[in-house]
């Protein structure tokens, strides 16, 4: 059986000392540089508001989890849920009641009010939310999956 002497007991502890030193700087270091998965909860409706909060010929942006919905109540009376966000850089959009459209002020992208693009850089309409009115109260959810 081999004996250990001091020395080497003495390298054998530094070692181990100088190991998890090195662990202590550079796990903080690999956990920032890969950060952990974001769960995101599912959001399955939200209240955006009593049908009588919203005038006639207005827009306003409502949070449906993380994502920023643009409701609007065309000057026709009907209501309208899209995702607020441009296809084009991902800036938040906006009704303009003096031209019926929804605008992004990034770029100047025009959308129309069932969420086209019909000017400007967006390459892509809006995507429709569903939205339902159920006791005065206006519900809006994610669209159905078709396919």
């Amino acid at each position: 059986m081999n004996k250990i002497d001091r020395r080497n007991f003495i390298d054998l502890l530094l070692g181990f000392g100088f190991a998890g030193w090195l662990g202590s700087v550079f796990y903080p270091i690999a956990k920032f540089l890969k950060p952990p998965k974001r769960i995101e909860a599912s959001v399955g409706s939200v209240k955006a508001g009593k049908v009588s909060e919203f005038p006639m010929d207005s827009g306003k942006i409502i949070r449906y989890g993380r994502i920023p919905v643009i409701l609007i109540h065309k000057p026709d009376g009907d209501f309208i849920a899209l995702t607020a966000t441009c296809t084009h850089l991902g800036c938040i959009v906006q009704y303009r009641k003096d031209k019926k459209q929804i605008w992004c002020a990034c770029h100047n992208g025009l959308y129309d009010l069932n969420g086209r693009n019909i000017s400007g850089p967006p390459p892509r309409p809006l995507t429709k939310m569903d939205l339902r009115k159920v006791g005065g109260e206006i519900l809006i959810s994610r669209p159905k999956e078709t396919g």
